[in-house]
Parts: structure tokens; C-alpha cells; sequence
């Protein structure tokens, strides 16, 4: 199964809730933070809510 390096490049600050709980369960919680998080279902829905503060890459 292949994996994604997912990388938060916008900070969390004056979002909502919602989107900063996203990110803290992924492991995200300040600007430059990276993780490497299983490529499923339930990761790309993670992944579609907030995408536009992630940068992600496919992990070799």
C-alpha cells in the first residue's frame, strides 16, 4: 500500500474548528509540520477538507 508525505504549509490560524481538529488528527499542528499518512479512503477525505493548507506527495 502506498503512503503520502502530507506537509502543512498555511498556518491553522482564524479557521474553524472543524479544520483544526482535521489537521490535528493527521499530526499537523504548526506550519512545516510533515507526516506520512496511509494513501486510503479515509485519509483523502482528510486530505479534501482542508487541502488547500496541505502540500502532498506521494512517499517512495
Amino acid at each position: 500500500m502506498a503512503n503520502l508525505n502530507i506537509k502543512l504549509v498555511k498556518s491553522l490560524n482564524g479557521r474553524l474548528q472543524k479544520q483544526i481538529a482535521t489537521a490535528n488528527s493527521m499530526g499537523l499542528r504548526k506550519i512545516g509540520d510533515t507526516t506520512v499518512q496511509p494513501d486510503n479512503e479515509q485519509t483523502r477525505g482528510k486530505i479534501a477538507k482542508i487541502g488547500y493548507l496541505l502540500q502532498v506527495e506521494e512517499a517512495n
